[in-house]
């Protein structure tokens, strides 16, 4: 039976397929008498399915050696595609998570949009999500990986404009779609250029080309930069990160998928690049720029958001940045680590701010407060999904950096201060958001709040049980440093930091009578990183602007230049038209006379032509 599940392994995205083919006639309005909810519970079938499938092979696959199976899909002369799979710790383990979170936010979503009336639509675009997310996890071929990706880009358009009767949200989706396709597009630049060079885009072939690869340095560098740009763009990296605020319009169980797992998917890949990327230094280089840029800079921003949903969803491009440093500095194993903590905390951060927007219709914090006793479930949940996402003693993330700043305290110490930085600031930011959520006097919209039904509160619970075991299951796959090898000094800072931002956070002054400071450098310092640093205005005024002056230019050259050319022509076709008709006589003799005529004229400047040339030639 074992044999068979993980020689079987590979049908677990269809499993997802399947259960979103199956709620086609009900989100398409095919079938309508029943409701939508049997289209869900097909979905939630077919996922618990996939789930157990893929946590039956977990518990063997620590015994086996990874095995790859590889389908041949198109061959032509010199052009072979190819679809690898890859069974491993690792990817099996991806699997698991990524179905298990699915379930739970399938469930979730069954009280969130219990009311919503296109709610089988919403659960068929999610097994997409699902299908694409567990087809990345296993996928061996770079090939299929980036076909994967361009599914869930799809599926992320589709889910941040699901209430697309909504202008803001059409607004996000658009922006979101776009915004990917620029890092899409370099991507699959270098996907064709890897084709070309390696004569194969299965990862281990890769892998063995990356080792006798003898690249020039400007080659190897946009090589490098061409794959860093897709996941850049996925992970919400900086300068493509403006997507996933606005992304934060679409429903909030989508929003759980998409800030645990599918932010993810694209850092996942970049871990798989890894001996490629190391080709170049400069693209190294760029990785280890850009995650520490987006690190510091989306926790800055995140302090000044009175969002809820748009403060969580910075932190976690600060996170993804984390781990692209991680990939940068080539610590692989820190950046899976960093990837697993980050998504278990990060989803139980979410359903609890769900529940928050569910009951009190509202995400602005500043009318929120005095939560705590109403929701104790949720509160429970939020606090523990907080302190799971910074270094907390014992909890995961607590040893995720722990084992990156272990090593590399004497190599290079700055990353240790980014990790301080990240860690207190997101410390404080959680904090902050906390107390104004769940502390101080209840506002008009949470005075009679209730705590949120059984289906959103039963995945909550699960992944507050998950969250703090997980340091356990840590420790039963070995991931867990050794007591001896502890860098004690290192720990001290790290728990130095978060009691920081937690004391700063809960001392600091929260007024919300007024979301702007009234003190002028105050006010300045917020508007600079409530507007993320107004980078979306910079980009108005450059790029965005170069491209409307450009289109600006080719519009009235189409209209004057070659449009008014072809019109010329057309106008001296009709006068000669109308000019010749006049010189018809109808006699044989006249059309004789013209004939000889032309024919003189054209002999005339031909000799004409040819005396000219001899007398250059002499």
């Amino acid at each position: 039976m074992n044999e068979f599940l993980f020689s079987t392994s590979w049908c677990v995205p269809l499993y997802s397929l399947m259960g979103a083919l199956l709620t086609l006639p009900w989100g398409m309005g095919i079938i309508r008498k029943t409701g939508p909810r049997p289209a869900a519970y097909f979905n939630l079938l077919t996922t618990v399915l996939a789930f157990a499938h893929s946590l039956f092979v977990f518990k063997d696959v620590w015994d086996r050696e990874p095995e790859n199976i590889l389908v041949s899909w198109f061959q032509a002369a010199n052009l072979n595609l190819s679809l690898s799979l890859e069974l491993s710790p690792v990817s099996v383990g991806a699997t698991v998570l990524i179905t298990g979170l699915s379930l739970l936010a399938q469930i979730y979503a069954l009280g969130y949009l219990e009311k919503d009336w296109s709610l089988a639509r919403f659960f068929a675009l999610l097994g997409f999500f699902e299908a694409a997310l567990s087809g990345l996890a296993i996928s061996d071929s770079l090939f299929l990986s980036y076909a994967l990706l361009e599914v869930l880009t799809l599926s992320t358009y589709l889910l941040v404009g699901f209430w697309y009767a909504q202008p803001l949200v059409v607004t996000a989706a658009r922006d979101a779609f776009l915004t990917k396709r620029v890092g899409d597009l370099l991507l699959l630049m270098s996907v064709v250029t890897l084709s070309s060079w390696a004569g194969s885009l299965n990862f281990s072939d890769l892998y063995e080309w990356a080792q006798t690869a003898n690249l020039s340095p400007v080659a190897s560098t946009l090589l490098g930069l061409g794959l860093i740009a897709g996941p850049a763009g996925k992970c919400a990296q900086f300068p493509l990160h403006l997507w996933l605020d606005e992304a934060m319009e679409g429903p909030n169980p989508a929003s759980v998928m998409r800030n645990s797992l599918v932010v993810a998917g694209g850092a996942y890949l970049l871990y798989k690049l890894q001996p490629i990327l190391a080709l170049s230094p400069v693209a190294l280089n760029a990785l280890i720029v850009m995650g520490s840029v987006t690190a510091v800079g989306a926790t800055l921003v995140s302090l000044a958001q009175i969002d809820i949903k748009r403060s969580l969803s910075h932190s976690t491009s600060a996170y993804m940045g984390l781990v692209f440093l991680a990939v940068g500095m080539q610590q692989g194993g820190v950046a899976v680590m960093l990837l697993l903590t980050h998504a278990i905390a990060k989803a139980l951060l979410f359903m609890s701010s769900g529940s928050v927007i569910y009951t009190t219709s509202t995400q602005d914090l500043t009318e929120m407060g005095g939560l705590w006793s109403r929701m104790p479930a949720t509160t429970t949940a939020f606090v523990v999904g907080s302190a799971g996402m910074i270094t907390l003693l014992p909890l995961g993330s607590f040893w995720a950096m722990l084992s990156w700043a272990d090593g590399l305290v004497a190599i290079s110490p700055w990353v240790i201060a980014i990790l301080v930085i990240v860690n207190g600031l997101t410390a404080l930011n959680l904090t902050r958001v906390f107390r104004l959520i769940f502390w101080g006097t209840p506002q008009q919209k949470t005075r009679r709040t209730p705590e949120v039904g059984w289906q959103m509160a039963f995945p909550m619970v699960t992944l507050t049980i998950l969250t703090l075991i997980l340091p356990l299951m840590l420790q039963q796959w070995y991931l867990l440093p050794d007591r001896n090898s502890i860098n004690w000094y290192v720990v001290g800072i790290l728990l130095t930091s978060t009691v920081l931002g937690v004391g700063i956070g809960s001392t600091m002054y929260l007024h919300k009578a007024w979301s702007r400071s009234r003190i002028l450098v105050w006010r300045f310092l917020q508007d600079l990183l409530g507007y993320d640093f107004y980078i979306d205005r910079i980009y108005r005024l450059t790029i965005v602007g170069a491209v409307a002056l450009l289109s600006k230019i080719s519009a009235w050259s189409d209209r004057y230049l070659v449009d008014g050319l072809v019109n010329l022509v057309g106008i001296f076709t009709i006068l000669g038209g109308q000019s010749l008709r006049y010189s018809i006589s109808g006699q044989s003799q006249g059309y004789m006379l013209t004939i000889l005529v032309v024919i003189s004229l054209l002999g005339f400047f031909i000799s004409w032509s040819l005396g000219l040339l001899n007398n250059l030639h002499f």
